[in-house]
């Protein structure tokens, strides 16, 4: 799996080689996400950002990764309604979220196995299959 783990002077490079504008508040929010390999929401972004630089804002932070979601740089993994993360790894794989802890880790795609998907409308083509196994300790 594609993994990239980032110091912060390589940064502007990666944001121009997506097409976007490398700003103060983009190399920083790139960084929380690339200097580290977890899965992250937004207010653990934020706040990660906030430690160095405090004048970053919320609807900073969500718009930055909105455009790092559209660009293709990192991929947004919704766990369940109120739970979504924020994966710099882009490769094709799927997750493991425990819906006990909130923790969201890598499953490689070759240990999971889809048969039967439905047949396409006229004109569609797959773009990718997302697979979340949702798990919890077994009770007692």
């Amino acid at each position: 799996m594609k993994e990239l783990q980032l110091s912060r002077s390589a940064i502007p490079a990666l944001l121009r080689q997506h097409g976007i504008t490398p700003t103060h508040q983009r190399i920083e929010i790139a960084y929380a996400l690339f200097s580290r390999r977890q899965h992250l929401s937004a207010d653990q972004i934020l706040a990660a950002v906030n430690a160095r630089h405090p004048e970053t804002s919320k609807a900073t932070v969500y718009n930055t990764l909105k455009l790092f979601v559209r660009k293709g740089l990192i991929r947004e993994v919704i766990a369940d309604p109120n739970k979504v993360f924020y994966d710099p790894n882009t490769s094709e794989h799927h997750h493991l979220y425990d819906v006990i802890n909130g923790t969201l880790t890598d499953i490689d795609a070759s240990t999971v196995r889809i048969e039967g998907l439905p047949a396409l409308p006229e004109g569609m083509v797959t773009e990718g299959i997302d697979v979340i196994v949702r798990v919890r300790p077994r009770s007692a």
